[in-house]
């Protein structure tokens, strides 16, 4: 069994992120090893698709995508529902 408990914080550096930033190291313990991670990086972006992130922040604990933090992000279908390649004529 591990000592700690990985959390990554997957953020843009927007006021939304900074605010997940301070949320989890507020919240987070002695067991917990925080590390923020900055999606303007092409490796930790493609580290997020693997993970199926689709928007930010987003936190990913051992591994896994919280689950606040996934299913979100713009689909296909939704925007077209909501009348996107649609002509208004």
């Amino acid at each position: 069994m591990a000592d700690q408990r990985r959390i990554e914080i997957y953020s843009a550096g927007c006021p939304t992120c900074e605010e997940a930033i301070e949320l989890v190291t507020g919240i987070a313990c002695p067991s917990c090893d925080v590390e923020v991670l900055d999606m303007n990086d092409a490796d930790v972006a493609a580290k997020a698709k693997q993970l199926g992130i689709r928007s930010v922040p987003a936190i990913v604990v051992d591994g896994n995508l919280a689950d606040c933090c996934s299913g979100r992000g713009p689909d296909e279908a939704s925007l077209k529902a909501a009348g996107i390649g649609k002509p208004l004529t």
